[in-house]
């Protein structure tokens, strides 16, 4: 339209011999004239991404010590599976907004990751946060980035094997997450008799149990393998039980926002094209990690379904 006006559109109108030709044509000319002088008036994107593209970054909500998923290296910087998932997701954003945009790091806790993603503060939590049916009805999630399940972290020698041997013992468990609620739950319908110690963190968890205050850790198995991998403790802890709890791990955002949730799964979807998940995969479960020790965690069937029904499964 700019282009017609700058050919002289409006002076044309006067060559158009019938009426509503020439009312229409100048119409066109106003519209093009208005889109020219207010090229900002309408957002060229919605919700989150206008946000983004307003101030040039994206705020991303870390955890500090949930490995292998998100944790701080020796350093103190934010790495892990999931912040590198989210690596290719920020690449995308920019993609999408034709625009280069900074990545700004914002630490989490288990307890006020939910706020910060709700008030704006965070515009996408890259950690180890259960999509629950519950959780999926306040907040968007991607796909799946990571299946498991609640264990129990035990010091070696204990002779705790599984829940039932904790009777008249000590659990601790992390605030705001699957465990803190399901796991008194569970205790309560077998008539186990456990006490429960609750932390701020995972960190504090396990101090706790290092310290002799908890008898067990409850937690996911793969963050409780990488707790102890990450203190090179494997010698003097185990992880032990059947699964209590199965959860499904993604990256959460708000929820509503369709052209963001998009941009999310055009990034899985590069991802599984590329092969990149499965790279990513190897990178944080199979080599070492910062600490020099490795979880040796080849992608376990469930996670190969899941990724295989998702379009993930590309190598």
């Amino acid at each position: 339209m700019s282009d017609w006006i700058r050919a002289g559109g409006a002076r044309s109108c006067a060559s158009h011999p019938r009426l509503w030709a020439l009312v229409m044509c100048i119409a066109m000319t106003a519209a093009a004239v208005a889109q020219q002088r207010n090229p900002n008036e309408v957002p060229p994107f919605s919700g989150t991404l206008q946000k983004i593209f307003e101030r040039g970054v994206i705020r991303v909500g870390h955890r500090e010590n949930s490995p292998p998923f998100a944790f701080l290296d020796a350093r103190r910087r934010p790495v892990g599976y999931s912040l590198d998932v989210c690596e290719v997701v920020v690449e995308e954003i920019a993609r999408h907004l034709h625009k280069s945009i900074q990545a700004e790091y914002v630490p989490v806790t288990p307890a006020n990751r939910f706020e910060l993603v709700d008030n704006g503060t965070v515009d996408l939590e890259c950690g180890s946060t259960t999509a629950s049916a519950e959780r999926r009805s306040r907040f968007g999630f991607s796909p799946t980035l990571f299946v498991t399940g609640t264990k129990l972290l035990v010091r070696r020698g204990s002779g705790i094997r599984s829940l039932r041997d904790l009777e008249g013992k000590t659990v601790v468990l992390t605030t705001g997450t699957i465990q803190a609620e399901a796991i008194p739950k569970i205790a309560e319908r077998q008539k186990l008799a456990i006490r429960f110690e609750f932390a701020a963190d995972h960190d504090q968890s396990f101090q706790a149990l290092a310290a002799g205050r908890a008898d067990a850790f409850a937690n996911d198995d793969v963050q409780l393998h990488g707790t102890i991998a990450a203190r090179d403790a494997a010698a003097d802890y185990r992880v032990v039980g059947d699964f209590l709890t199965y959860a499904d791990y993604a990256l959460m955002y708000r929820r509503g926002d369709a052209e963001f949730d998009e941009v999310v799964r055009q990034a899985f979807d590069g991802m599984a094209a590329s092969g990149e998940i499965r790279a990513i995969y190897r990178k944080w479960f199979q080599r070492p990690l910062p600490s020099g020790a490795s979880l040796d965690l080849p992608m376990s069937p469930h996670l190969e379904h899941v990724f295989r029904l998702q379009g993930l499964a590309a190598d």
